[in-house]
């Protein structure tokens, strides 16, 4: 029986897969229709659409289906949805300061699905403006590391476009720059012939929270069920979790 167990979870490790990969799907498709609702539908004169859709692209999103969004968002045809973008705010276990994106069109459904994950998983809701203040708004592009991109051809490519910093995130560099200066930055690697995964403006924290292994658990098991969550597009953690941490969650 030991081969059919084997099966039965390989195919239930698929089926999350597949269920994660419909949610990521769903919420790059909504990033999409908002774009196009705010910015009309040629990417060439919307940077933030045309973000999009490369995200979407990278992330094996049929175009069909990315056509279809930017219909809709544009008024071209029928359907959209009328997404409203809201901020929750909370604290997770262990102290940890949390921003959650919602991007939605019912606005009791999202509060809802929020509060439940929330309180379910050691977290707190908490007044607007008490944890906002502790992240900064900014540009974040993500490049895959490849065997001959440096982090040093990274900076010479952003430096003069706006960049604050290039971190190596283990697969990935990582380039910052003020939230205005995102297209700049992203327009300044496509010129040095650096392709980009994606580029987005992003929360990131002015002061961080060093976890242990048992708070970095639960806060991670906080932000899935949350990113689990249909009404979710986005959620931000002051969170610090060491290299040591990982690889002893890893085990």
């Amino acid at each position: 029986m030991s081969g059919h167990s084997k099966w039965a979870t390989t195919k239930h490790k698929k089926a999350v897969i597949d269920a994660k990969r419909g949610k990521l799907f769903a919420k790059l498709i909504k990033n999409i229709e908002v774009a196009a609702r705010m910015g009309g539908g040629d990417p060439d004169g919307n940077p933030t659409l045309y973000d999009a859709i490369v995200k979407a692209r990278k992330n094996s999103v049929p175009m069909d289906n990315i056509e279809r969004a930017v219909k809709r968002g544009s008024g071209a045809e029928a359907g959209g949805a009328d997404w409203q973008t809201i901020m929750y705010e909370g604290y997770g276990p262990g102290g940890v300061a949390v921003l959650i994106e919602c991007l939605t069109d019912n606005r009791n459904r999202a509060a809802s699905e929020v509060r439940t994950a929330m309180t379910r998983n050691g977290g707190t809701m908490a007044d607007p403006g008490s944890v906002s203040y502790l992240f900064s708004r900014k540009g974040v592009v993500l490049l895959s590391k490849t065997d001959v991109l440096t982090e040093d051809d990274v900076l010479l490519a952003v430096l003069d476009a706006g960049a604050e910093e290039v971190n190596d995130l283990g697969d990935t560099f990582e380039v910052v720059s003020e939230a205005g200066d995102l297209v700049a930055v992203r327009t300044a690697l496509q010129e040095a012939g650096l392709d980009y995964d994606s580029a987005d403006a992003s929360f990131l924290p002015s002061v961080e929270v060093g976890l242990d292994a048992e708070a970095a658990r639960k806060v991670f098991r906080l932000i899935e069920a949350l990113e689990d969550s249909d009404e979710v597009q986005n959620v931000y953690a002051n969170a610090d979790v060491s290299d040591e941490v990982l690889a002893e969650l890893d085990a």
